[in-house]
């Protein structure tokens, strides 16, 4: 028997965004909600049985009235079973939504460390699965063996092959040894891949919808048929807003917007964008002057220097000049720098200061 299947994990709903502006940071936990909602409209356009829900669902142990209402209304408009891990994030407090809302009947949560099993037996399968108390949780599925008739899926937040991670180590060998068909997984931000050990297929599904620089892509879910022995999920995009990183090299551009402007896509609009401008560039590069330039092709947008100067920047440390006093006192600073970032400040000063000291003509910022 095989079982339609839709599994999610890490929306990660009433997120900061502490790098967005206030508004639209308020407009992006809008959007989060949106695409949560469009959940309900995939899992009964797709006929899904069961829907997996392993962690994060929230970014706290509590949330906004906004979310709260779009729980609800998401889970009463969903046909199929829906269970629910809590992870680090939305760990099960007296104080979260978990606890303190109303679900409706096909709505399962599991609020406790210890594994629990349910049945549906005319439909096939038996669901099993553990939730987060606190912030951490040692290891969960520790001698756990799956046993019964029908489809066996366990849901659970926690951390593959990281032996000393905080966050439910799980070993291969504990999912090769569990019994079942499938472990829908929560924690990890990008797409596993459908993986086996043993008999027992897992995935992560990774996040929806970036959230940071850390999460660039395109997001979604896991969705397709698990049966006895026998897992075909496939990776469905949600769509949402994209996280993207571009690099740029301006060692032969005259321009760096017209370097930038013919890498971008057609809908770079849509997306969080950031650019590394790199190579050797002797030109004047004026950060917020740039970012004004472009940030009409983009949602959001910051421009990092990466750039060299063609010259090499210490080379007149050695002159018995101002200039020389100058470029020997950074250079001290340079090497005792600690991380490459206060390295990237000094070199930065340092141009500034060999402007000043040259009247821009040598070298410019």
């Amino acid at each position: 028997m095989l079982i339609k299947v839709l599994h999610a994990a890490d929306f990660h709903l009433d997120s900061p965004f502490d790098s967005l502006s206030d508004e639209k940071a308020r407009e992006r936990r809008r959007e989060q909600r949106e695409l949560f909602l469009s959940l309900g409209e995939i899992c009964n356009r797709e006929g899904v049985g069961a829907v997996l829900l392993s962690g994060d669902l929230i970014d706290s142990d509590r949330s906004s009235l906004e979310t709260c209402e779009i729980l609800l209304e998401v889970f009463r408009s969903i046909k199929a079973e829906v269970f629910i891990a809590p992870g680090n994030h939305d760990f099960a407090s007296p104080r979260s939504p978990y606890l303190t809302l109303r679900f409706p009947k096909n709505v399962h949560i599991f609020t406790s460390p210890e594994i629990r099993k349910l049945e549906f037996p005319e439909r096939g399968f038996t669901v099993w699965g553990a939730g987060f108390t606190g912030d951490t949780s040692p290891p969960l599925l520790t001698g756990f063996r799956a046993e019964g008739e029908g489809v066996k899926i366990l849901v659970m937040h926690g951390d593959v092959n990281q032996p000393k991670s905080p966050y439910n180590p799980i070993s291969e060998a504990e999912i090769a040894e569990s019994g079942l068909d499938y472990l829908a997984l929560g924690h990890v931000h990008g797409f596993s891949g459908v993986k086996k050990a043993g008999r027992t297929y897992y995935a992560y599904p990774g996040c929806p919808e970036g959230r940071g620089f850390d999460e660039t892509g395109e997001k979604g879910v896991l969705i397709g048929s698990v049966g006895s022995e026998s897992c075909d999920m496939k990776f469905l995009p949600l769509g949402g807003r994209k996280y993207e990183v571009l690099n740029v090299d301006l060692s032969e551009a005259d321009d760096p917007v017209k370097a930038i402007l013919p890498l971008l896509p057609r809908d770079s609009y849509r997306d969080i964008y950031r650019i590394v401008l790199q190579g050797e560039y002797d030109g004047e590069l004026d950060l917020g002057s740039l970012t004004e330039k472009l940030s009409d092709r983009f949602y959001a947008l910051t421009i990092k220097d990466r750039t060299r100067i063609r010259r090499d920047i210490w080379e007149k440390a050695g002159e018995d000049t101002l200039r020389g006093i100058f470029l020997r006192k950074m250079r001290k600073k340079y090497n005792e720098a600690e991380t490459e970032e206060e390295r990237e400040r000094i070199v930065l000063a340092v141009r500034y200061g060999l402007s000043a000291l040259d009247n821009g003509e040598e070298y410019r910022i």
